[in-house]
């Protein structure tokens, strides 16, 4: 693997390295940070939707097809753009599955948790380590306001890889400010979003979803502004702060019917 810290090279273009880029949020936020001025490399395990993406793109853009379920792909893909200024690291791959927890292909979710949380953690270990270095960069973990709740019965994986990442976040922001350090990184946590998610997931929202693009410029202002915890919805803030002061117990219960009725 390329140790990319130990390098004092100049770099004149800035790149944004954004996974999950291949549809949904992080295409779109493929697509503003384009036009922001930042090249783009792409990575997904869909080679032609990168390359349908890549061509709207005002920008340099790298195609890179990795599957970030397994160690040795996060540390390839890493090494891949090792020649690239990476400014921006976007950490948007992930995916869920409705279900009882011992129903559910237990593969199929150590899978999610391999996505959802084990990729993130290892590209954020790796990146931040050179965005410290330069004092400079930002990273942006996509979560969920389910990581802002205590559980979520009928989708327990999903909601738990959520919950870690959020954290996970947190922990590293308060790091970071302690040390006095440049580099931002923030949690994304969007409740309902009209992606492809749904489909994969298997599942039907209540509430109306919100645009991806509508999503991904609350992201990458709330990202600019340095805030932590992203949340786009003024109904999730409202929702987070009240189940603050709910019984723990209930407001499990409470999320498990309403991921029941998504069935």
């Amino acid at each position: 693997m390329v140790q990319r810290i130990e390098r004092s090279v100049i770099y004149m273009e800035k790149w944004a390295l954004i996974t999950g880029a291949s549809s949904g949020i992080g295409a779109e936020l493929a697509k503003l940070y384009a036009s922001r001025g930042y090249n783009i490399a792409l990575t997904a395990r869909r080679a032609d939707r990168l390359a349908d993406l890549a061509m709207k793109l005002p920008a340099k853009t790298r195609i890179l097809v990795h599957d970030l379920a397994d160690r040795e792909e996060c540390e390839a893909l890493y090494d891949d753009v090792s020649d690239l200024n990476i400014e921006l690291l976007v950490n948007c791959a992930g995916f869920g599955a409705v279900g009882k927890f011992e129903t559910l292909d237990l593969d199929r979710q150590i899978q999610m948790t391999d996505i959802n949380c084990v990729a993130p953690l290892i590209l954020t270990h790796m990146f931040l380590k050179d965005f410290k270095y330069r004092d400079k960069g930002a990273i942006l973990n996509v979560a969920s306001s389910a990581g802002l709740l205590p559980g979520g019965p009928n989708m327990a994986v999903y909601y738990a890889s959520k919950a870690y990442l959020t954290s996970l976040t947190s922990a590293i922001a308060e790091e970071l400010r302690a040390g006095g350090s440049s580099v931002k990184i923030a949690a994304l946590c969007p409740g309902p979003v009209d992606t492809e998610f749904n489909d994969v997931a298997g599942v039907k929202f209540s509430l109306k979803g919100i645009t991806p693009a509508y999503c991904a410029k609350c992201a990458a202002r709330g990202l600019d502004n340095g805030e932590v915890i992203i949340i786009p919805e003024e109904k999730i803030r409202l929702l987070s702060f009240a189940t603050r002061f709910a019984p723990r117990r209930l407001t499990v219960a409470v999320t498990g019917l309403q991921q029941k009725r998504k069935i």
